[in-house]
């Protein structure tokens, strides 16, 4: 058995293959491109090999996908723990291809889960929408400094809806001839940025509507078809946690542990796992309190004695908890009614009809 530890970068790969014993059987250096994949499998011979992979934004994914297409063993290897793991075990602070495959060889590699393709397009259709409102947070932020400039406000409620987007239009003839083209250059940004935003989400909306996890965690009070796509393509499989609380712990919503003599108390939480997950929880959480009775009574309780924060991150503790054990045992979310889980599948199913008629020839022909 040859072990493989390949320290991946955006251009260029370098690999350590050791035998059993520990001794360097080849090192090379390889572009990180189907060629490069190739390169490697010559330099593996035909021979029985488990290769390790550092989890590095997604340059890792090509190669991996290359070398399991080649029936190699390969594992995806979380870069936080495998080098907490491999200061402790090997002395050494440097994560390099060496040490990755010396870690395989021992057995000490700290996994990452790969999802499969579908919930990867999945992910990336939702980071398509959290990228685009971003873009247009920046755009609106880029508006609101030029109206500071000629301290010139909007007195409605929606500055970027129909009314607002009039006004804005309509206010030009007070700035700089530059600052006019500058302001109308964003103004047709935030109106290209709508046409995209409702793109994505009616494309959220079709994905949603095909899919059961979705469906069944829309019973939960604050979870719309949004939110319960991004949880579900986030976290994948639900299955690979043994339990809820590990599920907890792994979106960094468990609070930290600290120990005092013999007092043992709780603090922050540990923020691991997906930024994306937990604003999304949060989000939900929020919404919960507003609308269900059981999560507004039981966030009044603890916020008196915690505060705001800690009593809303207990509600979205609790509806991950919830969330778990939906989707392990396929049932539904046991305090809701039949009428509110009928009112957001037929809003989701509205909304899924518009990807449809949004995909049709305009001459009224055969869809896209």
């Amino acid at each position: 058995m040859w072990y493989i530890g390949i320290d991946v970068h955006k251009k260029m790969c370098n690999a350590c293959i050791k035998d059993l014993e520990g001794n360097i059987q080849k090192e090379l250096e390889f572009p990180n491109k189907s060629t490069g994949t190739d390169k490697l499998l010559e330099a593996i011979e035909g021979r029985e090999a488990k290769a390790v992979i550092e989890s590095t934004g997604n340059m890792w994914l090509r190669l991996y996908l290359g070398l399991e297409e080649a029936g190699v063993d390969v594992v995806l290897a979380n870069p936080k723990k495998t080098k907490a793991i491999a200061e402790a075990k090997l002395k050494n602070d440097k994560v390099d291809a060496r040490t990755l495959a010396d870690l395989l060889r021992a057995k000490l590699i700290a996994h990452c889960y790969v999802p499969p393709e579908s919930v990867r397009e999945l992910r990336s259709l939702v980071r398509h929408r959290i990228t685009i409102t971003r873009d247009m947070t920046r755009v609106k932020n880029r508006i609101h400094a030029i109206l500071d400039k000629y301290e010139l406000e909007f007195t409605g409620t929606d500055m970027f809806g129909k009314a607002g987007m009039m006004w804005l239009r309509g206010i030009t003839s007070k700035l700089t001839e530059l600052d006019q083209f500058i302001f109308d250059a964003e103004l047709r940004h935030v109106e290209t940025l709508k046409g995209l935003i409702k793109e994505v989400e009616t494309r959220i909306a079709k994905e949603s509507a095909e899919s059961e996890d979705v469906k069944l965690l829309m019973g939960i009070p604050g979870v719309n078809y949004y939110t319960a796509l991004l949880l579900t393509s986030e976290i994948g499989d639900f299955s690979r946690f043994s339990s809820a609380n590990k599920l907890v712990s792994w979106l960094g919503l468990a609070p930290r542990v600290h120990q005092s003599a013999n007092t043992i108390y709780n603090g922050r939480i540990t923020k691991e796992g997906s930024p994306r997950v937990r604003w999304a929880l949060v989000q939900a959480a929020r919404s919960a309190v507003r609308w269900d009775d059981h999560y507004r009574t039981k966030y009044q309780r603890i916020k008196e004695r915690r505060g705001d924060g800690k009593a809303i991150v207990a509600i979205a503790r609790e509806i991950t908890v919830a969330m778990y054990h939906m989707i392990n045992r396929k049932e539904g979310y046991r305090f809701s009614t039949d009428s509110f889980k009928t009112k957001k599948l037929k809003k989701l199913e509205g909304e899924s009809n518009k990807w449809a008629k949004m995909m049709e020839v305009p001459t009224g022909g055969m869809k896209a």
